[in-house]
């Protein structure tokens, strides 16, 4: 039977519930389908999003962090005493996440002069079109989107401290609609939705949070 996108969400639902993890569907009337997921399965659980979005044959899974306001004063102060240092650290940084064979945003800040601003948040995923949905490719895409995310939040801590436990500013949230050659607001073409993960940076889940 090929695979389409109702098909594609209530195997997707079958799987997770195989693997206990936690699920909550959100309203979306931009996707098929949108989940939040607990995982991993541990009390250090992270927000992930697994997306069908509509009149599209893929499914998406994300995560987004937010970088802590005391590791994002840590970048400012690097970048001011060393910009050289602070553009390499980016430039690593991009480079580990291309090498992960993942899709990615970096949310960087304003710029304060000739700097670059802190890394105030950042954006994973992976697309598995349904021509090649298995278990074993979205479990696998699940775990890769996790421990690359481990990965770089490790390397901050590792650069800038555990961070003072509250969630830095991210300058270009919410999205503004972009204008067309005629002036008129158009809203981008995107997949996600809820993009804005409220957890902090390298924060254990919440369960407030998912009430």
């Amino acid at each position: 039977m090929d695979m389409d996108a109702t098909l594609a969400a209530t195997t997707i639902k079958k799987w997770l519930a195989s693997e206990k993890l936690e699920t909550r569907e959100v309203q979306d009337n931009q996707n098929f389908l949108h989940l939040h997921v607990r995982y991993p399965p541990t009390k250090a659980a992270h927000l992930f999003n697994i997306v069908i979005p509509k009149n599209r044959n893929l499914v998406l899974t994300y995560s987004i962090t937010r970088v802590d306001e005391g590791q994002q004063l840590e970048m400012k102060e690097h970048y001011s005493s060393n910009s050289l240092e602070w553009e390499t650290w980016l430039h690593e940084t991009r480079v580990l996440l291309t090498q992960a064979n993942l899709d990615w945003v970096l949310h960087i800040g304003k710029k304060e002069q000739k700097e670059t601003g802190p890394l105030q948040a950042f954006n994973l995923s992976r697309p598995i079109w349904f021509d090649g949905l298995t278990q074993n490719e979205f479990m696998h895409t699940m775990r890769k989107v996790w421990l690359t995310k481990l990965s770089l939040i490790h390397k901050i801590k590792f650069g800038y401290g555990p961070g003072t436990g509250k969630p830095g500013p991210v300058d270009d949230w919410p999205n503004k609609p972009n204008k067309n050659l005629r002036g008129k607001q158009t809203k981008e073409e995107k997949m996600d939705v809820d993009f804005d993960e409220t957890g902090g940076f390298g924060r254990s889940f919440d369960r407030d949070e998912w009430a």
